[in-house]
């Protein structure tokens, strides 16, 4: 396995071992960018807020833990290895009994609370 040394956008990024270097949960961290899009590693326990995003759809990949996304039809569980996108504009929570990590790939600029704002709102655009 070679790398590339000082590049550290050349480098291949381990998920789970950066978003175990973040110190407090639901608070996303930038971790690469493709294009517009960003690849963001958050720890989630607990219930978020109901929100939407109207104009994009929003991504979520497992990597520990199961993530429940709760939608006006029901919940939906995705566990390690999976991937959901829930629609632009739909409402939903995201919730995990436990703690789970998660990837959740978005274009740039997108809050955490989506048209909701408010106190859980996290700081956009921090890298780990």
């Amino acid at each position: 396995m070679s790398s590339i040394p000082n590049e550290p956008r050349l480098q291949p990024v381990n998920l789970v071992h950066k978003a175990s270097l973040i110190d407090q949960q639901w608070s996303p961290r930038v971790v690469a960018e493709m294009n517009d899009y960003q690849f963001k590693v958050v720890r989630i326990e607990g219930e978020f807020i109901w929100h939407s995003h109207p104009e994009t759809d929003e991504a979520f990949l497992v990597l520990e833990g199961t993530l429940r996304i709760d939608l006006p039809q029901g919940s939906v569980f995705i566990g390690p290895g999976e991937l959901f996108v829930v629609p632009r504009g739909m409402q939903h929570r995201t919730a995990a009994e436990g703690e789970a990590k998660l990837m959740m790939i978005e274009p740039r600029g997108v809050l955490n609370t989506g048209d909701e704002g408010g106190e859980r709102t996290a700081t956009n655009d921090v890298w780990i």
